[in-house]
């Protein structure tokens, strides 16, 4: 698969100093498309050291997020420890702003997720600055 504009590396995704290593070497990302292992523990651990590199305004993709529903890849309807229930909890933040908590300091991802969108085995998270002030009903 490599050409001009394509470099192919392979190695082993949860090894945090090789993903930083290769960020290193590129300064940074504008697209993330994991597709490694699809073990649900890999693509949490993958996320967690990546996102923080990839550009403003970057897309970061997960694909065949099925494996999240099977417990042979760490799984499982329900499973408060699957991908994809990591990633919907990422939902709340994304509203930081309006919640009724006073002096709430927003985490990392709260401050930096701008979009997150499901579809079919797939997952895309925009990253931003997500610093809306809070509204108030009218």
């Amino acid at each position: 698969f490599q050409e001009r504009r394509i470099d192919v590396r392979q190695f082993d995704q949860t090894n945090s100093e090789e993903l930083l290593r290769l960020s290193d070497e590129y300064g940074g990302f504008d697209i993330i498309i994991d597709d490694g292992s699809h073990f649900n523990e890999h693509v949490i651990h993958t996320f967690q050291v990546l996102f923080p590199v990839l550009r403003p305004n970057g897309i970061y993709v997960v694909e065949d997020t099925q494996t999240a529903y099977w417990p042979t890849f760490g799984g499982g309807i329900g499973s408060p420890y699957s991908s994809m229930a990591f990633f919907k909890a990422l939902v709340d933040g994304l509203n930081h702003a309006e919640y009724p908590i006073e002096n709430y300091e927003p985490n990392y991802l709260e401050q930096t997720i701008v979009e997150i969108s499901f579809f079919h085995n797939l997952i895309f998270v925009r990253k931003g600055q997500n610093d809306e002030k809070p509204s108030s009903p009218e």
